[in-house]
């Protein structure tokens, strides 16, 4: 398939939501896609691709959404499979950092012994907007001496920022579509 038209594919199976959370957002709801068998499908195997080219060592994967496609992806790639979690989500001894939200800070962690020094990893995450938890997430698995080779996310939201942030911090931007804040 094309990447217009694997895009376009994606595109047409996310429920948008007018408003939600708050006025003026567009929420852009993934779990259509992995409620469809065929999408499901082909998002896994377009990251799994992508993996075998960046030689990657383990998956790593955002509280809660991104759970799913990182956890079905490592399945997948036979890889090991890391969770970053929200604060105080996680039993054992943490390393943890903290971001901007539009309205205060969020604390991200993992644990502190979730990858080895030299690890190749990929993180993914449902989808990109500001980049701030990617961003943070990324900063742990650096202070672990992890190699974060990329980040991917479902769904690009551009107007936001977030993906070129995280290209200016060196990081390869894997994403499957994008919107526009008035899609």
């Amino acid at each position: 398939m094309a990447q217009s038209s694997f895009s376009d594919f994606l595109k047409a199976r996310v429920r948008t939501i007018p408003g939600w959370p708050k006025a003026g957002v567009n929420f852009r709801d993934v779990t259509t896609l992995f409620h469809d068998p065929e999408a499901f499908r082909v998002m896994v195997e377009a990251f799994a691709l992508d993996c075998t080219q960046q030689r990657i060592d383990l998956i790593a994967a955002v509280d809660a959404r991104g759970f799913i496609v990182g956890g079905a992806l490592a399945y997948q790639l036979h890889k090991p499979f890391v969770l970053v979690r929200k604060k105080g989500k996680l039993p054992h001894k943490t390393i943890s950092a903290d971001y901007a939200l539009e309205y205060g800070t969020a604390t991200v962690e993992i644990h502190a012994d979730a990858c080895k020094p030299g690890d190749r990893i990929l993180i993914l995450d449902d989808l990109i907007a500001t980049g701030g938890t990617l961003l943070a997430a990324t900063e742990l698995f650096r202070r672990l001496g992890g190699v974060v080779v990329g980040v991917a996310g479902i769904i690009d939201l551009p107007e936001l920022g977030g993906s070129a942030k995280l290209r200016a911090a060196g990081l390869n931007v894997h994403t499957l579509c994008e919107f526009s804040e008035n899609e």
